[in-house]
């Protein structure tokens, strides 16, 4: 288990510093969007190239950032019974679901897009819109962002397991515990 525990750290450690380097590329998409707006509007100039550089950018860190997402809990949850349970039946839910569902959602996603993204490099394909972008970069995002977030839910795997054992604390449980003495 400290070969594993380790192993979670460095992805955890990976996740977050190109979780934080990816999102300054949402402060790129919104000054490419103002200009591009101030420009449209004010002297009737558009660019494809910029919309479409946007569209990536958003995607990039959406993508690229799921797994960050994923550390910091921050991600969507559907809570109608969770939060009513047990905490050790919420760390199971937590294993099976990312064992039956993360995982191989994430993987299909992965084997699934790899060879699209490989067949437009090969092809240099161009969007279909005037002065377009070249389409491989956007593909790109799709296997990376689903690998990240794959190896962030192998990390989440670890640390519940641990958790179970009792090899680790649990940060919930104990977050749990510094608010009651509040």
């Amino acid at each position: 288990m400290p070969f594993l525990l380790a192993l979670s750290r460095v992805i955890d450690a990976a996740n977050t510093v190109i979780g934080k380097a990816i999102s300054w590329l949402l402060l790129a998409a919104i000054l490419i969007s103002s200009i591009n707006a101030v420009a449209r509007k004010g002297f009737s100039a558009s660019s494809n190239a910029w919309l479409e550089s946007q569209w990536y950018l958003f995607s990039a860190v959406f993508l690229i950032a799921a797994g960050y997402t994923l550390l910091n809990n921050e991600h969507v949850k559907v809570d109608l019974l969770y939060s009513r349970l047990s905490r050790r039946s919420q760390i199971w839910i937590d294993i099976l679901g990312t064992i039956f569902f993360l995982l191989p959602f994430c993987l299909v996603t992965v084997y699934l897009s790899w060879p699209v993204f490989l067949q437009k490099l090969a092809s240099g394909e161009v969007s279909n819109n005037t002065g377009g972008l070249i389409q491989w970069p956007a593909w790109l995002l799709i296997p990376i962002g689903f690998g990240l977030l794959a190896l962030q839910g192998v990390s989440e795997l670890i640390k519940r397991i641990a958790i179970l054992r009792g090899d680790i604390p649990d940060p919930v449980a104990e977050a749990d515990a510094e608010a009651a003495a509040l």
